[in-house]
């Protein structure tokens, strides 16, 4: 009978990365994999920048074991060979760096192994790692039809193994904080599904992942015409989404500016076409938290408020529950920008109607 294969257990972003916190506390060592794409090395810089350590990310597969092991040369005053030490490794004392070393499994056996050594051991030869420095492994699956090499039972014994997938909310939270582009939000708000679409049989050169929609949100300009965007796009995420999103874009070119919605100049949507509410959404997140912040510096704050209760307004004469909950999440927990109630018109009506939904979300 054949055997039945097992599914493995995987964790959303955001656990992940508290369960590595934790891990690096420990000083265990672990092995974080996953599927192209999908941010591994950014949630370990992203602990790195939030923690305020350095991150030294080595990609293993384009070393050599002496990267990792050092070069001998003839020590005159021992009368025998020594080590050099790595460059790359760190070698203050008092360091507190997080090493990354990526792409484990894709790695030459002769590199791996010299790898391994430095995760189990602390060191490699004459080499030890300073005390405050801690370790991460990563790696994409075996299934990903990369070059990868099986890790030896024992040896995955000796470590604690988290697999990461995509998680739509977590992007979602990282997307509108890093500016990717109100179109690719927007779209994506609407078709979750096309946030990855990576398949491993497939043949098509450019696959949908967290990375390449950030490549998209990169190539964005109304200064190329339709077929080169297109083509860019189709370059990065696959000709069939490139042409759904380029669909999405024609409509979403014929929404109103989000500053003239917050200034009161625009009151009525025409559009009920649900990708393009998304991407207005996201629009006029991000140009009620940059005023924000430059009502902050001048201290006027009174002037802001009229426009984050001219946005409240507008989504509440606009749009479906859904999305009313949708903007004013992301205008809070996202990006927590300080409403005041008392300052607030529409306050008191917005929170009968949308209070519970949004405590709930």
């Amino acid at each position: 009978m054949a055997r039945q294969e097992l599914q493995v257990r995987t964790t959303r972003p955001a656990d992940a990365m508290a369960e590595i916190k934790h891990l690096l506390k420990l000083k265990r060592p672990m092995m974080l994999w996953g599927s192209p794409g999908i941010g591994k090395s950014d949630i370990i810089q992203q602990i790195g920048d939030e923690e305020d350590r350095p991150v030294i990310d080595l990609r293993l597969l384009l070393m050599e074991p002496t990267d990792l092991r050092g070069i001998p040369y003839y020590n005159k005053d021992k009368n025998c060979m020594d080590w050099a030490p790595p460059v790359d490794l760190p070698s203050d004392p008092k360091s507190n760096a997080i090493l990354f070393l990526d792409e484990m499994n894709a790695a030459p056996p002769a590199v791996q192994a010299a790898a391994y050594q430095l995760i189990l051991n602390r060191r490699i030869g004459n080499y030890v790692l300073p005390e405050g420095v801690s370790i991460v492994a990563g790696g994409n699956r075996e299934t990903d039809r990369g070059v990868t090499y099986r890790m030896p039972s024992p040896l995955a014994n000796r470590m604690i193994h988290i697999e990461m997938s995509v998680h739509f909310e977590d992007w979602l939270s990282w997307a509108t904080k890093n500016e990717i582009h109100p179109d690719v939000v927007g779209y994506l708000s609407f078709a979750k599904q096309d946030l990855y679409d990576f398949d491993p049989n497939s043949s098509s050169r450019g696959f949908a992942t967290p990375r390449s929609w950030s490549f998209v949100s990169e190539v964005i300009d109304d200064a190329l015409d339709s077929t080169q965007m297109t083509d860019l796009i189709a370059g990065a995420v696959g000709e069939g989404l490139a042409v759904k999103f380029q669909a999405h874009r024609k409509i979403a070119s014929k929404l109103p500016m989000p500053e003239d919605i917050l200034n009161g100049k625009v009151k009525k949507l025409n559009t009920k076409e649900i990708s393009a509410m998304y991407t207005l959404i996201t629009s006029m997140c991000y140009e009620l938290k940059d005023e924000c912040e430059k009502a902050q510096k001048s201290k006027k704050l009174d002037t802001w408020h009229k426009q984050a209760d001219a946005f409240l307004k507008f989504m509440m004469d606009n749009f479906e529950t859904e999305m009313v909950v949708l903007g004013a999440r992301t205008a809070l927990k996202t990006y927590q920008l300080p409403f005041s109630p008392k300052k607030l018109k529409c306050f008191d009506e917005f929170y009968k109607r949308y209070g519970s939904l949004i405590t709930e979300a």
